[in-house]
């Protein structure tokens, strides 16, 4: 008989691998169900090691959707299989329908490994990149209760909207950004191309310059001088702290510091509550247990301060604690996405509840997006307008001195 490597959530929400024997994948998957354990991914122990020397684990692990191709893979399926279409016919249109390349290989590999009697889970777990855990976690709920159908549409649902609130962050975002550029730009040339052409005029006519006009003409050659150097030592900072970022205690100190920022802290809390309750209300409507839920949405948040959060309210309801507590105490979330939480839990509605409060914080999201554009856009275009003004006015002192100095 075969041996399998698998990967399993157990019911207190550990991680746990191992090797079993079974007669296929479907049937090593459903070994781990009996044992109360969610299945993450099972394969094939070929026996060699390292493992990286298996190409097809390695092709498999380089093949890679975009987020707009899983989304609409999963809402097409999610139609096909409520119209009454069985899974296999399903992926055969889904794999003559692709647009790419790229997305018909990998279509077609999942379809063979469900035609040889893999789950679908099971298969889409092959491609970690294109469909990550709370992706497959939910597919295998889905497989386990009978209603497949529902769970992609909720996974459909979920992907759409999460789309939607980045494509509303990132899109808000662009036009300040490109104002932005627009000014320092603008002052960079001023500074650097039309100022020094007036310098040799001064010079021959010895007239004494204003001290604005002095400064002006001094930051412009420091500008000349240092700005390619200004710009690289900037990258490099840039850099360096994105790396800084990438270990856990400089991530937690930001991340927490992020929250409490004045204006843009409300905007992130808003953004965390919206992913955080999205996530979690359709992973219990999945019919995910509440402890590997909490599990799958503390990796998938983003940010260190609420995955602590959420790591603080799992370890209280493996306790039979209140969910809603530690994550007050934490002071990382709304109060209004707590008290919905708490008012699902004491009704034994929390998955309905957790969704109803992702409603409110996306469209939280998005008013405060537009806020806070309505107040970036006339403070830049007042930033660069002074700066502007000032050069312009140090330019027009000198040539009054000049005026003067003729008339005299």
């Amino acid at each position: 008989m075969p041996a399998f490597r698998y990967t399993a959530l157990s019911d207190s929400g550990t991680i746990v691998r191992g090797v079993m024997q079974a007669a296929n994948e479907a049937a090593a998957t459903e070994q781990l169900r009996q044992r109360g354990q969610v299945p993450i991914d099972t394969v094939p122990d070929t026996g060699r090691l390292p493992r990286m020397l298996d190409w097809q684990v390695l092709g498999a692990g380089r093949a890679e959707l975009s987020r707009q191709a899983v989304t609409d893979f999963t809402r097409e399926l999610a139609v096909m299989l409520s119209a009454g279409q069985d899974l296999d016919r399903a992926m055969r249109f889904l794999v003559d329908s692709a647009r790419t390349a790229s997305v018909r290989t990998v279509l077609t590999a999942l379809r063979d490994r469900v035609r040889n009697g893999s789950a679908l889970a099971v298969a889409l777990a092959a491609y970690p990149r294109s469909f990550p855990k709370l992706y497959v976690g939910l597919v295998r709920a889905g497989e386990s209760s009978g209603d497949l159908a529902a769970a992609l549409e909720r996974l459909a649902v979920l992907l759409e909207r999460e789309r939607a609130l980045a494509a509303t962050i990132k899109s808000a975002m662009i036009y300040p950004a490109l104002l932005s550029l627009a000014a320092i730009g603008s002052i960079t040339l001023l500074l650097t191309e039309v100022l020094p052409q007036f310098v040799p005029l001064f010079e021959q006519n010895g007239a004494q310059l204003p001290q604005a006009t002095r400064i002006m003409i001094g930051l412009g050659a420091f500008v000349s001088q240092y700005g390619l150097l200004i710009l690289a030592m900037t990258a490099l900072t840039a850099l360096a702290f994105r790396q800084a970022l990438r270990q856990p205690g400089p991530r937690a100190v930001f991340d927490r510091l992020l929250l409490r920022l004045p204006v843009i802290g409300g905007l992130a809390q808003e953004v965390l509550a919206a992913r955080f309750s999205r996530t979690f209300g359709t992973l219990l409507q999945g019919g995910v247990p509440l402890i590997a839920a909490l599990t799958v949405v503390q990796d998938v948040l983003g940010n260190a301060a609420g995955s602590a959060a959420v790591e603080a309210a799992s370890s209280a309801a493996k306790g039979g604690a209140s969910l809603a507590d530690p994550l007050e105490a934490a002071g990382v979330f709304p109060i209004r996405m707590i008290h919905l939480l708490r008012v699902g839990q004491e009704t034994a509605q929390l998955g309905v509840m957790a969704l109803r409060a992702a409603d409110i914080h996306e469209e939280r999201t998005r008013i405060g997006v537009q806020r806070l554009l309505a107040l970036l856009t006339p403070a830049i275009t007042i930033v660069m307008g002074a700066a502007i003004a000032g050069i312009v006015t140090s330019l027009l002192l000198a040539m009054l001195s000049l005026n003067d100095l003729a008339n005299g």
